[in-house]
């Protein structure tokens, strides 16, 4: 069972990597033209299926490395830097670039109907940095417990995730674009520390 202070850590990570807020203005982005009950339906089934993937990660991620030989202090070391980069790509907005180029290249490939799936569960919300962060938080859990109450956490964000696109558009008229900058940039400084964070355990976990 995990502490009070390994829960906040996690859900501060997840939340930081998944950013609720900047989904908001991709996710209106994605769905133009569509009615409300259609945006709503594929924001519940692209909520649901990012949880899947990241639930699927949180119970069998540590197994998936040890199948490959990779061991948790590598790979600590290995997602903490992977963190930084997408840290320093929201303070510098490099992030949110990368991911409207995504939202543009999946509206002329994707059919409407799939937009859930991609890419909006993946990559934008269970992104390759929402799963390093989860792979890297379940290997500082110990045992079921542990693991449960990760999915507990991811269960939060993601219901967090599903808050902010039910209300994007009031929510990214609010922000406007200078507040969704400032926010961005708040939250890559957080995740900076939290990613060395990791690269530091790493570093013990495997040297000493």
């Amino acid at each position: 069972m995990a502490n009070a202070d390994a829960l906040v850590s996690a859900f501060t990570t997840l939340l930081v990597t998944v950013d609720p807020p900047g989904l908001a203005p991709l996710f209106l982005g994605l769905t133009q033209g569509m009615s409300a009950p259609q945006r709503r339906q594929v924001a519940i089934r692209g909520s649901a299926i990012a949880f899947g993937i990241l639930t699927v990660f949180a119970l069998f991620g540590a197994s998936i490395l040890g199948a490959l030989g990779i061991s948790m202090g590598a790979f600590r070391i290995a997602g903490g830097l992977m963190l930084f980069a997408i840290a320093f790509e929201m303070i510098f907005e490099k992030r949110q670039e990368r991911k409207e180029k995504t939202t543009d290249t999946a509206i002329t490939k994707d059919h409407i109907h799939n937009l859930a799936v991609f890419p909006l569960a993946i990559p934008l919300i269970a992104g390759p940095g929402a799963i390093s962060a989860t792979v890297l938080i379940g290997g500082t859990l110990d045992g079921w417990i542990g693991r449960l109450q990760l999915i507990s956490v991811i269960g939060v964000v993601l219901a967090l995730v599903l808050l902010s696109l039910a209300i994007a558009q009031p929510l990214n008229h609010f922000l406007g674009v200078t507040g969704r900058a400032l926010l961005t940039r708040l939250l890559g400084v957080l995740l900076a520390a939290l990613s060395v964070q990791f690269v530091v355990d790493g570093v013990k976990s495997a040297f000493v």
